[in-house]
């Protein structure tokens, strides 16, 4: 039994070894890896919060650059 810490894969719940051998940790494979990063882009993952802009394009956000 290795010293090195364990952990559950964040997509597939699948125990892993945190070790440098394994290059995408804290994912088991690349494709847990890129099945959280798609749930990101989708919104399915979210931190709460306010936005700071409610509109990236929105012309207050281009009159507060000129300001500074």
């Amino acid at each position: 039994m290795s010293d090195r810490p364990t952990l559950n894969c964040p997509t597939c719940q699948k125990i892993i070894e945190w070790s440098p051998e394994n290059r995408f940790r804290p994912f088991c494979s690349e494709r847990c890896k890129l099945i959280d990063l798609g749930e990101w882009a989708s919104e399915g993952h979210k931190i709460p919060g306010q936005a700071v802009f409610d509109d990236v394009m929105s012309e207050e956000l281009e009159a507060s650059k000129t300001q500074h």
